[in-house]
C-alpha cells in the first residue's frame, strides 16, 4: 500500500487502423519517460483509432497488443492501461485493459456504446463495472461515452481514482471538460481523462484536453491544446481521505441498483 501514485498520461495522435505502428509509437514515447512511475494511461482504442471495422484489426487476449502491454509492464515495473479492440466468444469488445507489472490483467468492457457512430451495431456492451486494486488504490476504469452516464460511475465502492480513456472529438470538447469535473466532484475522487489528438480517417478532429482533477474538481494536470504530450504527475491519497472526512458528502448518497439490458 502506498499513499502516492505516480501516473503518466500519454496524449497522442493515432495512426488509423495500424496496430503495429501505434505500438511502435507508444513504445518510443514510453521509453522517453526517465523516472520510475506506477501507472501509464493510454487513450481509447490506442492501437487503431475509433474504428467500426473490428473484423480487420481486432486482437485477442493472447494477441500482440496484450503481449506488448505485458512486456512494457514487466520491463518498466509499472501498470499500463488503455482500451483496445478485442475479439472473444464470437463478439468484439471495446475493452479497457489494466495490465499489472506482474502480468496479471483486469479488464472492463465498455458499457455505453456510442450509438451515434453505430458502435452498438459492431461491439458487444459490457455488463459489469470493474474496481481494480493496485498498490492500495481502488481504481475504476471507464471508456469515453461512459462519461455521460453518472449512475454507472457512481462511487458506491469508495474507489479513489476514476479513469476515462477516450476518442472525444473537438466539436463536443466542452462537454468532456465539464463532465470530467462533475464526475470528480460528485464522486469525491481523483478523476483522470486521457483523450487523443489529430484527425482520423472519418475527418473527425481531436484536440486532447486530457486532464487530472482532484476530489474537489480542481485541475491537477492539464495538457496542451491539440499537442501530443506525455505528462508525469503524482496523486496523494491523503487528499481524498481529508476531503471525505471533512465534508462527508458520500455518506448521504442514494442507494440504488442498476439493471443492465
Amino acid at each position: 500500500m502506498q499513499n502516492n501514485l505516480k501516473v503518466v498520461i500519454i496524449q497522442a495522435n493515432l495512426v488509423w487502423e495500424n496496430p503495429i505502428q501505434n505500438r511502435l509509437n507508444f513504445t518510443e514515447k514510453i521509453n522517453q519517460i526517465k523516472e520510475q512511475v506506477d501507472l501509464i494511461i493510454l487513450p481509447e482504442m490506442f492501437t487503431t483509432g475509433f474504428s467500426m471495422q473490428p473484423q480487420k484489426i481486432g486482437d485477442t487476449m493472447h494477441g500482440e497488443t496484450v503481449k506488448w502491454m505485458r512486456k512494457i509492464a514487466s520491463e518498466k515495473d509499472t501498470a499500463i492501461t488503455g482500451s483496445v479492440i478485442i475479439f472473444e466468444n464470437n463478439n468484439f469488445y471495446n475493452r479497457f485493459l489494466f495490465v499489472h507489472p506482474s502480468g496479471e490483467i483486469n479488464f472492463y468492457d465498455k458499457r455505453h456504446l456510442f450509438t451515434l457512430a453505430g458502435e452498438d451495431k459492431v461491439y458487444e456492451s459490457g455488463k459489469e463495472k470493474l474496481i481494480v486494486n493496485y498498490k492500495g488504490w481502488k481504481i475504476c476504469p471507464l471508456v469515453c461515452y461512459d462519461l455521460r452516464f453518472p449512475v454507472w460511475a457512481r462511487n458506491v465502492e469508495a474507489y479513489d481514482l476514476l479513469i476515462y480513456v477516450a476518442n472525444w472529438p473537438k466539436t463536443r470538447i466542452a462537454a468532456w471538460d465539464t463532465l470530467l469535473k462533475a464526475r470528480a466532484i460528485e464522486n469525491m475522487c481523483y478523476t483522470i481523462g486521457v483523450n487523443r489528438v489529430g484527425v482520423d480517417a472519418n475527418n473527425y478532429e481531436y484536440n486532447g484536453h486530457s486532464a487530472a482533477l482532484n476530489s474537489l474538481g480542481e485541475q491537477v494536470v492539464e495538457t496542451q491544446e491539440k499537442q501530443e504530450e506525455t505528462v508525469v504527475f503524482t496523486l496523494d491519497k491523503n487528499h481524498i481521505s481529508e476531503i471525505r472526512n471533512k465534508l462527508g458528502f458520500l455518506n448521504d448518497r442514494d442507494i440504488f441498483e442498476i439493471e443492465c439490458q
